[in-house]
């Protein structure tokens, strides 16, 4: 790992990840997910202020995308980095989630639409840091 990252990168990729998730969630899967998650009332109503969320959550996607930045070093292949982005979606964050939805009894629509988001949303990622690096 790298200390030397692309503050660019990082932000272009944390805020398309971040609109990624707004239409991931919105128009393409919010009403799957929120069935399979069982949410029938809005997050202000179950006591978490938007704001809040969608700050903290643009945050995390900062980070991720800044400790991928780490991970790849300064100017990575964009074929180096769109696969590492796609090992990390598919390899670690789907295989963790697979886990922790079998244990909790979690319905299989919700895995396929989270895993599927960090499917997509690592190799954005990469994509995006390896174009900018």
């Amino acid at each position: 790992m790298t200390s030397e990252i692309n503050i660019l990168a990082v932000l272009v990729a944390g805020v398309a990840t971040f609109v990624l998730g707004g239409f991931w969630y919105g128009p393409l899967f919010g009403r799957v997910w929120r069935t399979a998650e069982g949410q029938s009332e809005t997050m202000a109503k179950k006591g978490g202020h938007p704001a809040l969320v969608y700050g903290v959550s643009f945050v995390l996607m900062l980070i991720a995308a800044a400790l991928l930045a780490s991970a790849l070093g300064p100017a990575p292949n964009l074929k180096t980095a769109i696969g590492a982005g796609l090992l990390i979606g598919v390899g670690w964050v789907t295989t963790s989630f697979g886990v922790n939805y079998l244990f909790a009894g979690r319905r299989l629509n919700l895995f396929l639409v989270d895993a599927g988001y960090n499917i997509v949303l690592f190799p954005l990622m990469g994509l995006i840091i390896g174009l900018l690096g």
